[in-house]
């Protein structure tokens, strides 16, 4: 069984390769993303980049074909559609995802991470299934989810798992809220002129221990 069953061969990992990238895993799960890239991503979301929202499929640079039918499946079990906003994928967190780790700029210990991650979560799988992730139903998913989700809870020999996932769920936020779906989900107005603003209210005032004298604000002594 290999990490990317009938991948194209660009990023192919074979079980020993995966673990040596398992083994780094608690030093690379920082991702590694530097404040340009994630800055040019986010840009690229918020000024509807035509590589990200074009209507044509979209062809992942960074991930197999495996490894992109099981992000896409994972973003969507992190946000799912409600009746408020779509889900992660509807966002095209995929290609948030896809565009960062394929830019100049990725370092290989993002990379590792990532696909690493991503095989962790495939041998899991079999190990439990006999299936991979994609292919294992939704109780069996949702099961390896629900191990590896909450960091206290989780059983020690779970750790690889446990830190790719929070880390991959960070960026499945990071994703989200920088598209156009994420900040409307949270209602952000953006710098919206408000006329009827009247300042702090007196109750919250007094609740933090401070007054408002014209121009300036003194803290009141203890």
């Amino acid at each position: 069984m290999t990490a990317n069953d009938g991948n194209d061969g660009r990023g192919s990992m074979d079980r020993r390769e995966a673990m040596k990238a398992l083994a780094l895993l608690p030093f690379a799960l920082s991702w590694d993303l530097s404040a340009p890239q994630l800055e040019r991503a986010e840009a690229a979301f918020l000024t509807h980049d035509p590589d990200l929202t074009t209507a044509a499929p979209y062809s992942p640079k960074f991930f197999t074909q495996s490894e992109w039918r099981t992000v896409r499946m994972l973003v969507d079990y992190i946000i799912p559609r409600d009746e408020r906003s779509g889900s992660a994928t509807d966002a095209k967190v995929p290609e948030y995802m896809d565009f960062l780790l394929s830019d100049k700029d990725a370092s290989l210990t993002s990379k590792v991470s990532m696909r690493g991650g991503l095989g962790w979560l495939d041998f899991e799988c079999v190990e439990r299934f006999r299936k991979t992730f994609v292919r294992s139903t939704d109780a069996e998913r949702r099961k390896v989810l629900d191990d590896i989700a909450f960091p206290k809870k989780a059983r020690s020999e779970l750790s690889h798992g446990v830190a790719f996932f929070n880390g991959f769920r960070d960026l499945t936020a990071s994703g989200f809220f920088s598209s156009e779906m994420g900040w409307k989900d949270v209602r952000f107005a953006g710098n919206a002129f408000n006329p009827g603003w009247n300042g702090c209210p007196p109750e919250a005032m007094a609740k933090l221990g401070v007054s408002h004298d014209l121009m300036k604000t003194r803290v009141r002594p203890a």
